[in-house]
């Protein structure tokens, strides 16, 4: 290949580089979904098929988004960071009032911040962090049906925090962990996990450095079944040593699962998560 070649290719690489990158923060209800990631049948509703399209319009140009963390189908969103690169220079402001007014009711742009090349949605992750919300009552909600987990039984909420209190650390999460999971290592770092009251609701709040599929699904079954006094507190320990999915209970539903936090290093500037769902009346 001749230097004018060479040249000529790599200028056609530099010009193909996008030369603008912007993080989003993206709320979304997830009961109407496939989940987060887009499919092969592009028919099908996913959240990223939305957003793209959404911001596509925005950029004038195909637009491609990476995320921090994927969501299953029904699992809902109040801080989802995304990133993606574009030729596009627009105001923080487009991104967000131009994406939304292409977006469903139900998906929501937050706010728009150009970052550099390094940062990364889900690479420069240090830390995510899940909120799972239960209704313990007789009588079934109707107005939160695809927000929460209902269940009829009582549960004791002490049970299920000492229960809770053998997960935190750094284990072998192949008995939380769904059949299909792809993750190479099951090994995760758990830094916390709180269980709470708020107002009618009973909160499984959980942060780690990472998530398996299913983990916070798994964790749930299992400490519901444990609240409702159906197993001692220290059958969640029996099923983490036993590094089986067999040797766990039930995977709780979706539709009470929120992903709520992402911790950056402070560099990148992010604006704080508000510790969503908004509807719960506690914040830390």
């Amino acid at each position: 290949m001749t230097q004018d070649a060479i040249q000529l290719n790599s200028e056609k690489g530099a010009a193909s580089v996008a030369p603008y990158r912007y993080a989003l923060c993206v709320e979304y209800a997830g009961a109407g979904y496939n989940g987060w990631q887009i499919q092969k049948n592009d028919e099908v509703p996913t959240i990223q098929g939305h957003i793209q399209k959404a911001l596509s319009v925005v950029a004038n140009e195909p637009v491609s988004v990476v995320c921090a963390g994927r969501t299953d189908t029904g699992v809902s969103g109040t801080y989802q960071i995304i990133h993606f690169d574009t030729h596009a220079k627009r105001e923080q402001r487009a991104w967000v009032l131009g994406g939304n007014s292409n977006l469903p009711d139900d998906i929501a742009i937050r706010w728009a911040v150009p970052v550099d090349d390094t940062f990364h949605a889900r690479f420069s992750a240090q830390e995510r962090r899940y909120r799972y919300l239960i209704y313990s009552t007789r009588i079934k909600p109707a107005l939160l049906s695809k927000g929460v987990t209902w269940t009829y039984k009582p549960l004791d909420i002490d049970r299920m925090r000492e229960a809770g209190a053998y997960l935190v650390g750094r284990h072998d999460f192949s008995s939380y962990r769904a059949v299909a999971c792809q993750a190479n290592s099951p090994v995760r770092d758990v830094k916390a996990l709180n269980v709470y009251r708020s107002g009618k609701l009973i909160v499984i709040d959980v942060q780690a450095n990472a998530f398996l599929h299913h983990m916070i699904r798994n964790i749930a079954g299992v400490l519901m079944s444990i609240g409702a006094g159906e197993a001692e507190p220290i059958w969640a320990q029996q099923v983490l040593e036993a590094r089986n999915r067999c040797a766990g209970g039930i995977t709780a539903p979706p539709s009470g699962l929120y992903f709520v936090d992402v911790q950056y290093p402070q560099s990148y500037s992010l604006p704080k998560s508000e510790l969503g769902p908004y509807f719960l009346n506690i914040t830390g």
